[in-house]
């Protein structure tokens, strides 16, 4: 049955520093910081957090529904998406915008610093959630913030259950509006830093905040794996080993289609979560955010 992924589509321009971001930021300098990185390798590929997470979970055998919103320049992405057999029907075309863009530099400890150009991004709640019976998941990822906010109310009255995925976007809301979406999701899911940010926001700690959520909270913890957090207990899951560590961008995106994957299905969060580590392991091992491939009879599916 299909997930709805509610979240940014982006043109990634990626580029590596070949050094470590530490050697170049002085910590007692940084009230007048500016710094400069020498990038010789440049690459534009296709991103955001909805793109990616569709492009890994229909490589699974999922059926994602792209909600997002394209500027003018977004023809030849609208296109991938239906050559790749991704329901593009919600999927807003902003004229008067040009896409996202997200400007990433990876330094050689895989240490990341964004510049992201949201653009015609912050059109997209002119799309509402689709009335349809099928949908049997959905995932609020980063996007605009009004679009976030009606997304996932849309989805609570509908009755949909849904993964709240905050990410980048998580600074861009107060404490009682992060409340708010961890009442009306079933599933949390954040990183490390973005889990102590919502934490300090929220007023809660996580394992107050996995009591509030009936699904659990996910902490994803990068080549560590990721620690499960149902009803205040905490498991902890070990990463899965990458054959190589090329670029980590979308890794995030590849676990949470993964976990949509499982979700779907109505797997035990941990075998879902287990698939997820085994996306980002493999993302990993490619550059940029769409272009791994996957096996889906060598993971087991």
């Amino acid at each position: 049955m299909p997930a709805l992924i509610c979240g940014s589509l982006a043109f990634d321009t990626i580029t590596t520093f070949p050094g470590r971001f530490a050697q170049q930021i002085l910590p007692e300098q940084l009230h007048i910081l500016n710094v400069s990185f020498l990038v010789p390798t440049l690459k534009r590929e296709y991103g955001g957090c909805a793109g990616n997470i569709a492009y890994t979970l229909r490589a699974l055998g999922g059926e994602p529904i792209v909600l997002a919103a394209l500027g003018n320049d977004g023809g030849a992405y609208l296109e991938r998406l239906r050559s790749l057999g991704i329901d593009t029907s919600c999927v807003h075309v902003e004229q008067d915008a040009y896409t996202a863009q997200a400007i990433i530099i990876t330094d050689t400890d895989n240490n990341q610093i964004t510049a992201f150009h949201p653009g015609a991004m912050m059109q997209a709640h002119r799309t509402a959630v689709p009335a349809r019976a099928d949908l049997r998941v959905a995932i609020v990822a980063p996007d605009g913030r009004v679009a976030m906010l009606q997304h996932a109310a849309q989805l609570a009255q509908s009755g949909i259950p849904f993964v709240f995925d905050p990410g980048q976007g998580l600074p861009m809301f107060d404490g009682g509006e992060l409340r708010a979406f961890v009442a009306q999701a079933t599933w949390v899911a954040v990183n490390d830093y973005e889990a102590r940010l919502l934490t300090e926001r929220t007023g809660s700690t996580l394992e107050e905040v996995s009591r509030t959520v009936p699904g659990g909270l996910i902490v994803t913890l990068g080549a560590q794996g990721c620690d499960l957090w149902i009803q205040g207990d905490r498991t902890h899951l070990p990463g899965a080993p990458a054959t190589a560590v090329v670029d980590p961008t979308g890794c995030g995106d590849a676990f949470r289609a993964g976990l949509l994957y499982g979700l779907e299905r109505s797997w035990p969060l941990p075998r879902c979560a287990e698939l997820g580590n085994r996306l980002g392991a493999l993302k990993i091992a490619s550059p940029g955010p769409q272009n791994h491939t996957v096996d889906v009879t060598a993971l087991g599916l």
